[in-house]
């Protein structure tokens, strides 16, 4: 993710997020943790951003434009950015997903994450809960 990312990034978490993150939350990202952009002749598709805490890895936001859902996009994110977390010598990466979310538990449970556990009423807008994954590198 780059600085010139963060316009159509802050547009895109619009569409996706009933809390979306602002271009200075966005920013203030920059440099930190692992955060991916997926582009094509310079038009962004999606990102995935995980925040780092020693060996640790939190996925924060997953996000695909519905112009390019369904196309692979989601899954080259994840798997690179699980790539990237291996090279740092993460332990494991850990995400919540909505229990509702058929489509991205499928994706997460295909790149290796397991669910451990739920978040009671995690989400608002709905309110629900939040089933937690992780994937460990040990």
């Amino acid at each position: 993710m780059q600085e010139k990312h963060l316009p159509a990034l802050a547009a895109l978490e619009k569409q996706c997020f009933h809390a979306p993150w602002s271009e200075k939350m966005l920013r203030e990202e920059l440099g930190g943790g692992i955060f991916l952009v997926a582009e094509q002749d310079g038009e962004v598709q999606g990102y995935v951003g995980c925040q780092t805490v020693l060996d640790e890895g939190y996925i924060t936001n997953v996000a695909v434009s519905p112009d390019f859902r369904r196309r692979g996009a989601a899954r080259l994110l994840i798997a690179e950015l699980i790539a990237r977390a291996k090279e740092k010598g993460l332990a494991f990466v850990t995400l919540e997903v909505r229990e509702s979310n058929a489509p991205a538990i499928a994706l997460y449970a295909g790149a290796g994450f397991a669910p451990v556990g739920t978040r009671k009423n995690f989400y608002s807008n709905p309110a629900e809960n939040a089933l937690l994954m992780t994937i460990n590198f040990g």
